[in-house]
């Protein structure tokens, strides 16, 4: 009997109709239901989007400041693991039950794929690349995630705008790259820009193997455990390759301990708490917009703040890359659309 009702309460509580509310106790329906029907305030919904966009779009910068003095790997890890911590404590505070230990596993997995296979690549390689130009290759993240779920089979076919969008999106990549940096003596250096692709390939790889795994169901919980086995991987790697061997404190700049406080506040907390509560009462098309303004903030911000340089490629290469991204997007969306259709009419076929 116990294990009927533990197993309706968490039926409902994934169907939305049951939801935690404030601290410890678990609010019924109605309750629910009033808390959905409250509209956000204006205000609330511009400070979100101002999280996602602006601090989303300066952690490329932060990054850059953090491992001056600071060994990549190493400022990932801690990182992840502070972030991890006080966000796998939120989550315990307001009453989500401890993860068993099978549920460990794949977060254990997806972790360090997302963490160490994506933001350790782009922690090492900005040590190469300009942040700017990191975050716009970072920005063909959609396009990657389309590719792998056509690869894997998870998505049969590509509508045409996908396609058209991934053709435009790789293209703007190679003019990213430009002539002179294919022949090996431009600004670009060719190694961490590569790097930059192969971290976003491995997270988006990451991403759809999420999709096809049961994860905890508590999205905070299931992020802390993430970031907490990425954080670790981070960590470990960190060691093993001597950046922790060779690691001093007392050589840390001030600058570099500050983009790294502000990595784990507001890069990782803040703002992935506006990311998430957006989710919840804003359009998923509108939320997707940070994807857009991103690059444009780092792109921006690096040559205001650290005299990273803007040329014809790089305004050429952003326009090729958004346009591609948006593209995809819109295919998605579609496709979508035109599947929940499909489903209704069944739906309605079966009932008739």
């Amino acid at each position: 009997m116990a294990n009927d009702q533990a197993a309706k309460i968490r039926a409902l509580l994934r169907s939305g109709e049951l939801v935690e509310i404030g601290g410890r106790s678990k609010t019924p329906t109605r309750a629910a239901a009033q808390s959905r029907s409250r509209r956000p305030s204006t205000t609330s919904l511009i400070a979100a989007f101002a999280a996602i966009y602006l601090i989303w779009g300066s952690t490329y910068l932060g990054i850059r400041y953090a491992i001056e003095t600071i060994p990549p790997l190493l400022m990932m890890g801690i990182r992840h693991l502070t972030a991890g911590t006080l966000l796998y404590a939120w989550a315990r505070w307001r009453g989500t039950p401890a993860p068993r230990l099978r549920e460990w596993i794949y977060p254990a997995i997806i972790g360090p794929l997302l963490f160490l296979g994506g933001h350790g690549s782009l922690a090492w390689a900005e040590q190469r690349v300009p942040s700017g130009i990191a975050a716009l290759l970072v920005a063909t993240l959609p396009m990657w995630i389309v590719v792998l779920a056509r690869v894997s089979g998870t998505e049969r076919h590509l509508t045409r705008p996908s396609l058209a969008g991934l053709v435009l999106g790789f293209l703007g990549v190679l003019v990213l790259f430009g002539p002179d940096a294919l022949r090996h003596n431009g600004d670009l250096n060719l190694i961490g820009a590569v790097a930059v692709l192969f971290g976003t390939f491995i997270w988006a790889a990451g991403t759809i193997y999420m999709r096809n795994v049961n994860m905890p169901a508590s999205p905070l919980l299931s992020s802390s455990m993430q970031m907490l086995t990425g954080g670790a991987s981070l960590i470990l790697t960190a060691t093993l390759v001597g950046e922790s061997h060779n690691f001093n404190f007392a050589a840390v700049s001030g600058t570099s301990w500050f983009a790294l406080a502000y990595l784990i506040l507001f890069g990782s907390i803040i703002a992935f708490t506006a990311y998430t509560w957006l989710h919840m009462v804003a359009p998923p098309s509108r939320v997707a917009t940070y994807a857009y303004v991103n690059p444009v903030v780092a792109v921006l911000l690096g040559w205001a703040f650290a005299s990273e340089p803007i040329n014809g490629y790089t305004w050429i290469a952003m326009i090729g890359i958004l346009a591609g991204v948006a593209l995809v997007n819109v295919g998605s969306a579609d496709k979508n659309a035109h599947s929940e259709q499909s489903q209704s009419e069944q739906e309605e076929e079966v009932a008739a």
